[in-house]
């Protein structure tokens, strides 16, 4: 018969696997929590030591998600987590540098040619859209601009 593991032993096998918000990690944890126990000073504790970062978990989002996504859906899945407002600003920045390149490399990939059609060009910017580019970003990249 196994032991069940205790609260911060659950919490550093979670944080092990992959990075976590704190509104995260709290949701999963709330469940095994004792009502006796607190547990945010639990999530005070591995924040302290290092194992829990709001801004590394930002960053490993904003990693994962960059390849396939715009500034606009990266950050409303930031906002889901409940981080802070400054850690969003500082991320939708580093992101927005570099959006242009990522959406003509996106859809390089999915299209490769400029619509012909009105059909043709609602579909790609439909597309677009719905990864989370900005308007302006699709128009400039559907106008030819900045062709390499």
């Amino acid at each position: 018969m196994y032991a069940k593991p205790s609260l911060r032993a659950r919490a550093l096998g979670y944080l092990s696997r992959r990075e976590y918000s704190r509104a995260e990690l709290h949701r999963k944890l709330i469940s095994y929590a004792d009502p006796e126990t607190d547990l945010n000073l639990l999530l005070n504790v591995l924040q302290d030591e290092g194992y829990l970062s709001d801004a590394r978990f930002a960053e490993s989002v904003a990693h994962r998600r960059a390849a396939r996504c715009g500034v606009h859906r990266i950050i409303n899945e930031l906002k889901q987590h409940e981080l802070d407002a400054t850690l969003i600003e500082q991320v939708s920045a580093d992101l927005q540098a570099s959006e242009f390149t990522r959406a003509k490399a996106i859809w390089r990939k999915k299209y490769g040619n400029f619509p012909t059609t009105s059909i043709e060009r609602a579909r790609q910017t439909r597309f677009l859209a719905m990864r989370g580019f900005a308007h302006a970003t699709i128009a400039r990249l559907l106008g030819g601009g900045d062709e390499d």
